[in-house]
């Protein structure tokens, strides 16, 4: 076995158990910081997929924003509010659930059946982007391709999102604002 497959092995075992920590435990702090362990293997996947901007996103955007947006809503939750949370009674079988676990149930059909019945060399797609030479290779650069992609041919949609995000970052700190409303 390679050093590859081995990593592969080591980031996809850390990312499921964390995972499954994450869905079992009822402890919201350990809950957050497992998630936290299982972005992180999520990008050392991404790496080990030669797909480096992808990971850096997924580090700067899912770990750097939005793991820390969730810790902060923790902490700055009411102590009534966690309390009710802990005192739901939560069966793990019930009928409110059966939807949940009938589409589950769907989604995991697709899954294996995809799994064991598509080929994936001989898709068509796949032989056509290697006949002509269309495959990420180690030494792409792929993160200065988007850099300068977004900088001149996608400038115009990149900065119009900047501005859609400021102004639900500007609308989600005045919501969030104690006092009196008007």
């Amino acid at each position: 076995m390679s050093l590859v497959q081995t990593l592969f092995y080591m980031m996809s075992f850390i990312a499921l158990a964390s995972a499954a920590f994450v869905a079992a435990t009822k402890n919201l702090v350990r809950s957050i910081f497992m998630f936290f362990i299982t972005l992180f293997a999520l990008a050392g996947l991404y790496v080990l997929a030669l797909a480096d901007f992808v990971a850096i996103t997924q580090i700067v955007i899912y770990v750097g924003g939005i793991l820390v947006l969730i810790l902060f809503a923790f902490m700055l939750s009411g102590k009534e509010t966690l309390d009710a949370i802990a005192q739901q009674r939560n069966k793990f079988i019930s009928i409110k659930k059966i939807p949940a676990f009938l589409l589950a149930g769907l989604f995991l059909i697709v899954l294996l059946n995809m799994i064991f019945k598509v080929d994936a060399d001989n898709l068509t797609w796949i032989k056509r982007a290697v006949t002509v030479k269309n495959e990420i290779l180690p030494n792409s650069s792929m993160t200065e391709n988007i850099g300068i992609n977004l900088m001149t041919k996608y400038l115009l949609p990149f900065e119009a999102i900047s501005i859609l995000l400021m102004i639900a970052l500007i609308g989600s700190a005045h919501l969030s604002r104690k006092g009196e409303r008007q």
